[in-house]
């Protein structure tokens, strides 16, 4: 009597890889595209999903890219800016060489288990999955991204790392780890199609393709994602790049500013001039102005306690907050949401 040979999950594994991770090398072929739009993402990610492939397409004088709109149910899927996204349910997609996924806010109430199961299903036919913004959260979610690097929005970032430790959770813009590829927001997702682009249809129209968004990318693993809208110019200065680095990994337990100079084998002073030449700003206020921008984003985006946003953002004392918070925005945390909920 036979028996079977025992199931060999390793090698399933490397030959889904060998199906899709062609997708991120040179290959002129046309590339089969579903693009799932999920509620509550915002139009800027959806548009780098979109327009990189529309713009390739009109500079190579040909379809490189042949796309198709998917929502989780069929429904509309209902972008932050008030725009419907119109697509057929993800359950129905087949056929495809690469899913790109765009998602927002409210990841753990989209990830359903339809779905979670469609995510898996097509990454069991091989097809290549590009996520956007949230989108990574939702493949970490489904257990995709186990053993693999990625990264998502750095509101997320902690989260994904917490909640899947089996993710190589990483800062990046964006991460590429066949067959996946994750950013972090936007513009990181326009350097992610970039990339592919450039990998798999060439350098040359890469370039043509930002020449006409006027976009200056960014290549793989040259830079973090920042929670600063600082300009490229100054992040590429290495030591002013390292001194915001350090800040923004010490918003909840802050760094003295002589402490960031020792760091950095900077003078006080030193640091201090790089800061007023390139930022128009001293190191304290900079830092400040990070510090309350966090919390301003907590007090708007999450029910956390006054005290928490406080602790959260370095201030010794809940008054100490009370007062900064209300010189930089003009109005408490309470008064704020108030007004938010209105």
């Amino acid at each position: 009597m036979s028996s079977l040979a025992p199931f060999d999950f390793a090698l399933y594994e490397a030959k889904l890889m060998n199906i899709a991770k062609n997708i991120f090398q040179p290959n002129q072929a046309p590339l089969e595209t579903a693009v799932l739009v999920l509620d509550d993402c915002n139009t800027l990610s959806f548009a780098a999903a979109v327009d990189p492939m529309r713009a390739t397409n009109r500079r190579a004088g040909k379809n490189l890219f042949r796309w198709k709109f998917f929502t989780p149910t069929g429904a509309a899927a209902q972008l932050t800016s008030g725009l419907s996204i119109n697509g057929a349910p993800i359950a129905q997609a087949e056929g495809f060489d690469l899913l790109v996924m765009v998602a927002g806010f409210n990841l753990e109430a989209h990830a359903t288990p339809r779905l979670l199961s469609s995510l898996r299903r097509l990454h069991a036919a091989g097809v290549a999955i590009a996520a956007i913004d949230g989108g990574p959260w939702i493949l970490a979610r489904a257990g995709l991204l186990d053993g693999h690097s990625a990264t998502t929005h750095w509101e997320d970032l902690e989260d994904l790392a917490t909640r899947f430790p089996q993710v190589d959770a990483r800062r990046d813009r964006f991460v590429i780890s066949p067959p996946f590829a994750t950013s972090g927001g936007a513009a990181p997702g326009i350097d992610m199609m970039l990339h592919l682009i450039s990998t798999r249809f060439g350098q040359g129209l890469a370039r043509r393709v930002a020449s006409a968004f006027l976009y200056d990318p960014v290549p793989l693993g040259t830079q973090r994602q920042s929670i600063s809208a600082t300009s490229r110019k100054i992040r590429r200065n290495p030591q002013i790049a390292r001194a915001l680095d350090l800040m923004e990994a010490h918003l909840d337990t802050p760094l003295s500013i002589t402490e960031i100079a020792k760091r950095m084998s900077l003078s006080q002073r030193s640091l201090e001039n790089r800061f007023r030449t390139h930022l128009n700003l001293s190191p304290h206020a900079y830092y400040l102005q990070l510090r309350l921008d966090e919390a301003y984003r907590l007090a708007t985006d999450t029910s956390q306690s006054v005290q928490d946003i406080a602790l959260a953002t370095g201030f010794a004392s809940q008054a100490s907050f009370a007062r900064a918070f209300k010189a930089g925005f003009g109005q408490s945390v309470r008064l704020l949401r108030r007004a938010q909920n209105a």
